[in-house]
């Protein structure tokens, strides 16, 4: 009996040490709710409230589409609002083929953790999502990260593989736009490195999905449709619902359905979703002010905001710290003055890079920003 009270008494207390370890480190996650001016949700068009969408959401529910799926997309799941969502964002996007997923994270995990074969060489930017870093885990493909942004890096890592034998296929993953430093890649450099080397190009486009490319198709849109390039392309950013499609040959989107395990083996998405999500590529074509007016309200932040140590080059503007219970402290004196501001903290960014990481949406105005700043200037180290 007392064996057994001792037992139950030690239950998870790893788990209870380690949530102390990271209370007494500053780095603890919590949730908390939604208040204040938003400056930090992925909502870069203010979709999520569209009329617009909820139409849609209306107009599909009228029509006899399902809430649910009932099953995965392999058993009885696969429902026409699914194929209808994937031709249209194949158009869209100027892809082959497009595959949907419930999420960016799903669509990313299921891609490097079954495309790339044992023998194949996988470059990632350092700085790619965790999304991305569990697909390699999962996967069979030797993994190298490169220096963040340094296309060169890439390239010298491929040689070096094929100096040493590597015969495989060659791999490249990055995003368009990172979403805790706001930078762009450059695109152009990386597909002449997959050129020089028959390699594949992974972009995920997830936050420039909406917001930035030609017609908001992301920030590798000139790119899209070649046979040696994958995009991600998410809806619940910019795009103001839910779910991603991955955008590419049709060998890839063929090979996934065979052998994902994260599609294979998952509910498929709601039909609902996939029929919202069509009109918000619609929104994202039919009306081009929304990028323009988000464009000015990076302009304004890169006058308000740069002055202050921000970098701004694209709508995710990082203000680094360093510290991190500086970076909380500052964050928390920014939302108490009616902002809703975020700090981010490692592991999410690498050590002694804690920040602000400031978002901004349609949901603000340019005198918002404005007023953040004048804030900042008083409550920064």
């Amino acid at each position: 009996m007392r064996a057994g009270r001792h037992s139950r008494s030690m239950r998870l207390t790893a788990q209870r040490a380690h949530l102390s370890q990271l209370a007494e480190a500053g780095r603890l996650r919590t949730l908390a709710p939604r208040a204040g001016i938003d400056l930090s949700s992925n909502d870069y068009l203010a979709l999520s409230n569209a009329p617009r969408l909820a139409d849609a959401a209306r107009a599909a529910l009228d029509r006899g589409v399902a809430l649910g799926s009932g099953g995965s997309r392999l058993l009885r799941g696969n429902d026409a609002e699914h194929e209808a969502l994937e031709a249209e964002a194949a158009r869209f996007f100027g892809a082959e083929t497009a595959l949907f997923f419930g999420s960016g994270f799903a669509a990313n995990t299921a891609l490097l953790s079954s495309v790339p074969q044992p023998g194949d060489l996988l470059v990632h930017d350092a700085l790619v999502h965790a999304s991305m870093h569990d697909g390699m885990r999962l996967g069979r493909a030797t993994c190298v990260a490169a220096a963040h942004g340094d296309a060169q890096a890439v390239d010298d890592a491929i040689v070096a593989w094929r100096a040493h034998g590597g015969t495989g296929t060659p791999w490249i993953a990055v995003e368009s736009l990172y979403s805790m430093d706001g930078d762009l890649t450059d695109v152009a450099a990386l597909v002449a490195v997959a050129d020089r080397h028959d390699a594949m190009l992974i972009v995920d486009e997830a936050h420039a999905t909406g917001v930035w490319g030609e017609g908001g198709r992301g920030a590798a849109a000139a790119w899209h449709g070649r046979a040696n390039v994958v995009t991600l392309n998410t809806f619940g950013k910019a795009l103001g619902c839910e779910g991603a499609v991955l955008c590419g040959p049709g060998v890839i989107r063929d090979f996934l359905v065979a052998r994902a395990r994260p599609f294979i083996f998952s509910t498929a998405p709601a039909p609902l979703g996939a029929a919202v999500a069509r009109e918000s590529l619609r929104i994202v074509a039919d009306e081009p002010d929304r990028r323009a007016r988000l464009h000015t309200l990076i302009a304004a932040a890169k006058h308000h905001l740069e002055p202050l140590g921000a970098t701004v080059e694209s709508q995710i503007v990082p203000l680094i710290i360093g510290d991190d219970r500086a970076a909380m402290r500052v964050a928390a004196a920014v939302q108490a003055a009616g902002f809703d501001v975020r700090g981010i903290r490692p592991p999410t960014v690498p050590p002694g890079t804690a920040r602000l990481r400031i978002a901004l949406t349609l949901h603000v105005t340019g005198e918002d920003v404005a007023a953040l700043a004048a804030v900042l200037r008083e409550v920064l180290p």
